[in-house]
């Protein structure tokens, strides 16, 4: 291989990994994958792997958009902002057109194989959240108020409701129950991030909770968010949704999770919300894998 030929593969490299990074994979691979679980709890048996398939893409395509426009909306904060200052955009390794033509692109392409391949339903659905997302959130709720990641969290809890449409054309009473536990997990999650960051979110003007109402206020809705998640999270058994596997599985991570948040409420240390930020990631991704593995369990 020539010393042109080379430099045009690593060249090629270095751009899919900038564009790829614009979607959030992190952040990406979460949304699918309760998409996934919202597709299996849909049906007593296997989802078909040709709509399996399609809503996935789909999904991933519509979420890495919405991410990327995220990140095109905000690049000049992300810019001043050493917790994404080293971002595609900020670096200028893609520009503001460049992402504006792949987050196009990448979102048409998504929402056309949901619409063409799954079913309009799901289509407008996750239209719908990448709206929320991309629009109402980042462009208006974020720098308005600081109850921001509360109204804005309703997009993040869609993708069990994107996932249950593909497969029964519907949305149903336990597709809202998986919302509402993204739904009430996502304030303490996205709120002890923005404790250890805040002195950033202050320097860039963004009025996140512990900006505009200091720590103690923060702490005590963060504690009071975990009580409201801890009741959310066992209405799947209490309504027959799941059964024992899922409800010890819960008790046994809501117990973690309101031992790191009650610690945090009575004595704050910046690594310790480091740490609830994180085990809140396994958290969300153990209570939907419990879903899933006592869904499946007796069959």
């Amino acid at each position: 291989m020539s010393i042109n030929a080379t430099t045009a593969m690593q060249n090629l490299g270095i751009s899919f990994k900038s564009f790829f990074s614009l979607c959030k994979p992190r952040v990406t691979s979460l949304i699918v994958f309760t998409a996934i679980i919202g597709m299996f709890l849909a049906t007593p048996g296997m989802v078909p792997w040709p709509l399996l398939l399609a809503t996935t893409i789909g999904i991933a395509f519509a979420s890495g958009a919405a991410a990327a426009f995220n990140c095109l909306i905000e690049h000049k904060i992300d810019a001043i902002m050493a917790r994404t200052r080293a971002r595609a955009l900020p670096t200028g390794q893609v520009s503001s057109t460049e992402t504006t033509i792949f987050a196009t692109l990448l979102g048409s392409t998504g929402l056309a194989i949901l619409y063409f391949y799954v079913n309009p339903l799901t289509m407008w659905l996750t239209f719908a959240t990448f709206v929320g997302y991309a629009v109402i959130y980042t462009v208006f709720l974020k720098p308005a108020t600081p109850m921001n990641i509360v109204i804005g969290g309703a997009s993040g809890a869609m993708p069990p409701i994107l996932g249950w449409a593909a497969v029964n054309n519907a949305v149903s009473p336990e597709s809202l129950i998986m919302f509402l536990i993204i739904f009430a997990w996502t304030p303490p999650h996205f709120w002890a991030l923005a404790l250890y960051r805040r002195e950033e979110y202050a320097k860039v003007g963004m009025p996140m909770l512990p900006v505009t109402h200091g720590e103690a206020f923060t702490l005590l809705h963060i504690l009071l968010y975990t009580v409201i998640l801890v009741a959310v999270s066992v209405m799947p058994y209490g309504l027959g949704m799941s059964g024992l596997i899922y409800l010890v599985s819960a008790i046994i991570l809501n117990a973690i999770f309101l031992a790191y948040v009650i610690g945090l409420y009575r004595k704050y240390s910046d690594d310790l919300a480091k740490r609830t930020f994180k085990y809140s990631i396994i958290y969300l991704t153990l209570i939907f894998a419990a879903l899933l593995v006592d869904h499946y369990w007796f069959i």
